[in-house]
C-alpha cells in the first residue's frame, strides 16, 4: 500500500495518467491524495473529476479556490474565466453529480500515522489542529446542505476579514477560512492575509510580505504540511516538513507526484 500526494492537475489529466503509470498505482491497494485545483486550465477537467470520483475511498480530495469557483460557474453565481477550459465539463450529463461529489470534499485531510496535514493553500500560523479541524469542517458541512450557494459560494468572492480573530462572525468565520485555506501566500506583518502577491519570496520585499510558512506555527506537534497553489515555488521550501507540489504543469511546467513512503518526487512535463 503506498500513498501518493499529487500537486495542482488544473485539467492537466493527461500528465497524471503517465505520473500514475509510471508508479503503478493500483486503486485497489494506493491511495492519491491531491492538494485542490483539479480544474480549470488544462483541457481535462471532465476527465479529471470523473477519475477522482471513480476512485471513491482511494481518491482523497481537498478543494482548492478553482474548484470553489467551479461551483459558483456552474450555479451561475460568477461567470467562467475566459483562460479556463471548462465548457466540455459544463455541458457533460453527469456534470450535476460531479459538482454534488465535489461539494462533499473537504478543505483539510489529515493522516495521523505521518503527523500530515493536507491543505491546498496552507495553515494559517494562528491555528492549531484543534483550531484547523473547527473552522475548516464548518466551511464543509454548510458545502454539504442543498443551499450551499447561498451559505458560501455567493459570499466568498470578498478579501475581508483578512485577519483571524476569534470573536469572528459566521459568515466572517466561512470567508476566512476559505481565504485562509485556499488563497493564502504571503501575509502582512501583522499576519493577516495579502491576495495580491503571487512572486517566489525571493523576488518580494521581506520588510512586507513573509510567506504563511514563515511565522512561528500554533501547530504544536511537527507536522509534514502537504499543499499546492503557489507554482511559483516550484516544489521549494526552506523547511523539510513543508511539501509544496503545485509546480506549474497547466503553466507550461511539470506536473509532481510524492511518494510518501519512500520520500521520493516523480514529475511528469507538461504535454504538447
Amino acid at each position: 500500500m503506498a500513498n501518493y500526494f499529487v500537486g495542482d492537475i488544473q485539467g492537466c489529466f493527461k500528465e497524471l495518467q503517465r505520473l500514475l503509470i509510471k508508479v503503478s498505482f493500483n486503486s485497489s491497494k494506493d491511495t492519491l491524495w491531491a492538494v485542490g485545483d483539479l480544474v480549470a486550465r488544462g483541457p481535462g477537467s471532465l476527465e479529471t473529476l470523473r477519475f477522482f470520483e471513480s476512485l471513491d475511498e482511494s481518491g482523497k480530495v481537498v478543494l482548492g479556490n478553482h474548484d470553489l469557483h467551479l461551483m459558483a460557474v456552474q450555479g451561475k453565481v460568477k461567470q467562467a474565466n475566459p483562460d479556463d477550459h471548462l465548457q466540455a465539463l459544463l455541458n457533460a450529463p453527469d456534470c450535476r453529480k460531479l459538482i454534488d461529489w465535489l461539494r462533499q470534499q473537504p478543505l483539510a485531510r489529515f493522516l495521523p500515522e505521518h503527523n500530515l496535514i493536507m491543505c491546498h493553500a496552507g495553515v494559517p500560523p494562528q491555528w492549531d489542529l484543534a483550531t484547523l479541524k473547527q473552522e475548516s469542517e464548518l466551511v464543509s458541512e454548510q458545502l454539504k446542505q442543498t443551499d450551499y450557494l447561498d451559505r458560501v459560494i455567493r459570499i466568498m468572492y470578498q478579501n475581508k476579514p483578512n485577519a483571524w480573530q476569534e470573536n469572528l462572525t459566521g459568515i466572517e468565520r466561512t470567508i476566512f477560512c476559505i481565504n485562509a485555506l485556499t488563497r493564502m501566500r504571503f501575509l502582512h506583518r501583522d499576519a493577516s492575509l495579502d491576495f495580491d502577491c503571487k512572486l517566489p519570496p525571493s523576488k518580494t520585499n521581506a520588510k512586507k510580505l513573509t510567506p504563511w510558512f514563515e511565522f512561528a506555527s500554533n501547530l504544536k506537534a511537527p507536522y509534514q504540511i502537504v499543499f499546492g497553489h503557489w507554482a511559483a515555488l516550484m516544489g521549494k521550501t526552506p523547511h523539510t516538513y513543508l511539501h509544496a507540489l503545485d509546480t506549474g504543469c497547466c503553466w507550461g511546467e511539470h506536473l509532481t507526484l510524492w511518494h510518501i513512503e519512500t520520500n521520493e518526487k516523480i514529475t511528469q512535463k507538461k504535454l504538447i
